[in-house]
Order: structure tokens, then C-alpha cells, then sequence
């Protein structure tokens, strides 16, 4: 039996975000290969997987255990980001070897792990679960963004331009993606496949997007320090907010929980913040180690808060 689509979060379209009431706890774990580890994803056993990239793992951290396990993936694939589907079947985005890594689990050891070629070859980035049928992922060089049906192993590649990043499905099946040098976001049409754009404004620099359970899109701008609101059934933009440091901030990752709340970091003043649309209100939290460098957040089961440090090597959750 399929899981239902899950209308949250960023990628982690397999796992139900929670609902986020953080007292203010934050934990922080060093990971095994601190080599620019990045993107967690939550698998649907509460366990949290991490792409290593520059030391070429999987990692997965248990946090019933408090204990990581490591393994390492194909030569060359520098995984950038990964999803686990309702199987436990890790899937990795190869940045370096232009591949889709497909990787079984089971009684928690991997399987034989399966790289699937992209036909335009490129750096494959972000990934997500459509739930049911396929993994989507952008592939920022190649400048396309990518289907693959697990059915019938086949890819579909949809035309993009200026370095395709972040991106979010709708509760339509649209899939949505920011083009952060090209300062826009694109959708690409569920049932046509046409692919459309928002210019968000010189200096915008959207990074990443991430979906509400209203059927709501929340963009961050690296560029301007702002936080964008999208209504995806009309695809233009409700509002835009200030976030906290403004441009300084340098807003990065952005995931929204189960009742709509928006986490977002600010990769310049190692923070990360909750927004609320209904006060409009941001809350702050500092994080314990300096020059995190977080580029990815996911939001749990449970409601809490899991960030990457690529540059810190830390696994941290606010909770």
C-alpha cells in the first residue's frame, strides 16, 4: 500500500511533518567523514540519512541511539542530495557522475546499489518523492529538471535555464524549483509538462522552496534576505517578508511543518528561525557552533527540526 502524498516540508515527501513546538533544545552530533556532509532526509523508521559529498558516503544517524552508520557509494557519484521512499530505498542525486543512485535497504544493511544515467549527463541536486510513482530532481548544469518512474526506470527531462536548485511539488502534481542565478521560480505543469516562471527581482537569488499544507508555496532569498509566499493554484506571489537579519542572513534552507509553520536558516548569522503566517511573526534560535553551514533542513515525525552543518560537520535538531 502507497503512503498519502504528503502536502509538506521540502523533500521528504514519504514522512508526515510534524508539528514544531520547540521549548528550545539543541543537540548537536559530529558525523563520522565531516567532508561536506549535507541534505538529511528522514526515512520512514525515524532514522536520519545524510549525502556526504565530498567524502563520497551514506551516512545514517540513529537518534533512538544517538549512533551513525557509514557506507560508501560508487566512485565518482559526490552525492548531493537524497529521499527515502516508502520502501526504505535510499535515492541519491550523483553531482559528480551525472547518475541517480538507487540504494535498497534491508534489515538496515544496503543492497546492491543501482546508478541510473540522466540523459543529459550534468550535475543532478536536489531531489523529492512524488509519494507514489517518481523521484523528480533538478540537474543545475545540464539546466533541466528531471523525472524518473521507479515502474518503469524511464527519465523525462523538462527544459530549464540559469542553474536549477531547490525544489517542491504542489497538491496538483506541479513541481516547482527556484533558478537562483536567474533570480526566478519555475513550475513545471503536471499534466502538460509546460514549464512557466516567476521573476522574483534582481538580487533574489532564490535557493530553496518548500510546500504548505495549504497548498502554499515558501521560497527563501539568498540575495535579499527575504522570504517569499507563492499561492500555487494561481502561481503569483501572495507576499514577501523580512526575515530576521535581513540581507545579511543570507537565508538558505527552508521546510514547512504540519501545520504550516516555516523553518528557515540564515547561513550568515548561524541561526535558524520559525515563522508563523498567522502572527507573522518570526522566533529566533541561535545555534551552538559557528559557521554551520547549513543548505538543507527537514522536519520530522515527530515536529523537530533537523539541520546539516556542511561546513561544521555537526547533525544538529532543534527540538
Amino acid at each position: 500500500m502507497l503512503p498519502a502524498i504528503v502536502h509538506a516540508g521540502g523533500s521528504n515527501y514519504t514522512v508526515t511533518p510534524g508539528v514544531s513546538q520547540p521549548a528550545g533544545k539543541v543537540s548537536e552530533w559530529a558525523v563520522p567523514t565531516p567532508k561536506f556532509a549535507r541534505d538529511p532526509a528522514a526515512a520512514p523508521d525515524g532514522k536520519i540519512y545524510i549525502a556526504v559529498m565530498h567524502g563520497n558516503k551514506l551516512a545514517r544517524f540513529d537518534p533512538a541511539t544517538q549512533k551513525f552508520d557509514e557506507w560508501d557509494l560508487p566512485e565518482g557519484t559526490r552525492p548531493h542530495g537524497l529521499v527515502v521512499d516508502e520502501k526504505g530505498t535510499v535515492w541519491m542525486t550523483g553531482n559528480g557522475n551525472g547518475t541517480l543512485l538507487e540504494i535498497p535497504f534491508t534489515d538496515g544493511q544496503p543492497g546492491r546499489m543501482t546508478a541510473h544515467k540522466t540523459p543529459s549527463g550534468g550535475s543532478p541536486h536536489t531531489i523529492i518523492f512524488d509519494g507514489r510513482d517518481a523521484l523528480w530532481f533538478t540537474n543545475q548544469s545540464a539546466d533541466k529538471v528531471t523525472r524518473y518512474d521507479r515502474a518503469t526506470k524511464k527519465m523525462t527531462e523538462f527544459d530549464s535555464r540559469d542553474g536549477p536548485y531547490g525544489l517542491a511539488m504542489d497538491q496538483q502534481g506541479n513541481v516547482w524549483f527556484c533558478q537562483a542565478s536567474g533570480q526566478r521560480v519555475g513550475r513545471v505543469d503536471a499534466v502538460t509538462g509546460k514549464v512557466t516562471e516567476i521573476d522574483l527581482g534582481r538580487g533574489s537569488m532564490p535557493r530553496r522552496i518548500a510546500a504548505a499544507p495549504d497548498n502554499t508555496l515558501w521560497v527563501v532569498r539568498y540575495g535579499d534576505g527575504k522570504l517569499t509566499h507563492i499561492d500555487a493554484k494561481t502561481a503569483k506571489v501572495i507576499k514577501n517578508y523580512d526575515t530576521p537579519a535581513g540581507e545579511s542572513g543570507k537565508p538558505y534552507a527552508v521546510t514547512v511543518d504540519g501545520a504550516g509553520k516555516v523553518w528557515m536558516n540564515e547561513i550568515g548569522t548561524d541561526t535558524v528561525a520559525l515563522f508563523d503566517p498567522t502572527s507573522e511573526k518570526f522566533r529566533v534560535f541561535p545555534l551552538p557552533t559557528k559557521n554551520e553551514g547549513i543548505r538543507k533542513m527537514i522536519v520530522d515525525a515527530k515536529g523537530r527540526l533537523w539541520y546539516m552543518g556542511s561546513h561544521s560537520g555537526k547533525l544538529g535538531v532543534v527540538e
